[in-house]
């Protein structure tokens, strides 16, 4: 079966994720914890950030978690926000942080294009993220379809967003690929009939992805060759 369309996970995938998202953990929880050096550090244990390296560590939840599996582990340490308030200073944050291209965007995503292919990205982050991201990398018009955790069609690892991609672009999924750089993302592409691309450019290895994916890639700008093979 021919791969008509291909939905990204965005943070791992479209975005190196330790390029993009340390030195964003770092800013993030020396504000929440207002100069408290245990406080930073209980955070960072709750969230498996590494301080001394300044870097996640991959059994981190944030690298597939919700902005709001994020805020409940850090509540009860940021003592000055309610959690819906954490939660909403996450997203924005997140919205801000400077972002890693896994490659250049524009063009790979145009390559795409040129052969046809349907493009959509299904993030667990929130949509005002994805969004905001999206747009300022310049590639937000080359997508059919952004969704977000909280878009209205659940999150990964379930496979109602990834299903909600194929109702809103017309694709079935067994002719759709979900590309991903974690283990909610391939749980997903499978729940949901879809061909599973994993990709490297996460926290996750070779070893991790493979049993749970159709072929792992080194990275996103891989895709072409394969789809030639």
């Amino acid at each position: 079966m021919p791969v008509d369309a291909f939905l990204f996970d965005k943070d791992g995938t479209l975005f190196d994720f330790s390029a993009t998202w340390n030195s964003w953990a770092a800013d993030m929880l020396a504000q929440l914890s207002q100069g408290d050096p245990a406080r930073a550090a209980e955070m960072a244990d709750a969230v498996s950030f590494d301080l001394a390296q300044q870097a996640f560590r991959a059994d981190s939840l944030v690298i597939a978690g919700t902005n709001g599996e994020v805020a409940a582990v850090l509540a009860p340490f940021v003592t000055q926000m309610q959690e819906a308030e954490l939660e909403r200073f996450l997203a924005q944050s997140a919205a801000t942080a400077a972002l890693s291209e896994a490659v250049p965007l524009a063009a790979f995503l145009d390559g795409l294009l040129a052969r046809g292919k349907v493009l959509g990205v299904m993030t667990n982050d929130a949509e005002v993220s994805a969004i905001s991201q999206l747009e300022r990398s310049g590639v937000l018009d080359r997508f059919a379809f952004v969704a977000g955790f909280d878009s209205g069609h659940g999150a990964k690892p379930n496979a109602d967003p990834l299903l909600a991609f194929c109702a809103a672009t017309g694709v079935a999924p067994e002719q759709t690929a979900m590309v991903g750089d974690s283990l909610h993302d391939l749980i997903a592409g499978k729940a949901a009939g879809m061909t599973r691309i994993g990709v490297l450019t996460g926290m996750a290895a070779h070893g991790d992805l493979a049993p749970h994916a159709d072929v792992v890639l080194p990275h996103i700008g891989h895709i072409p060759e394969w789809l030639d093979r």
